[in-house]
């Protein structure tokens, strides 16, 4: 099992800190701002018929 060998720590973890890296960065500036531009028109929308 090759995690569980010291060798191959430094890699894992720079791996994993570069995936979640590139995950936060595609969220913050692909995914989540179209939700909360959707919220938004929906918002202003709902807000328009009341």
């Amino acid at each position: 099992m090759p995690q569980l060998t010291p060798f191959y720590f430094v890699n894992e973890v720079t791996f994993a800190f570069a995936v979640i890296l590139i995950t936060v960065y595609m969220l913050s500036k692909y995914i989540l701002p179209r939700f909360v531009r959707l919220f938004l028109a929906r918002t202003f929308i709902s807000k328009l018929f009341n």
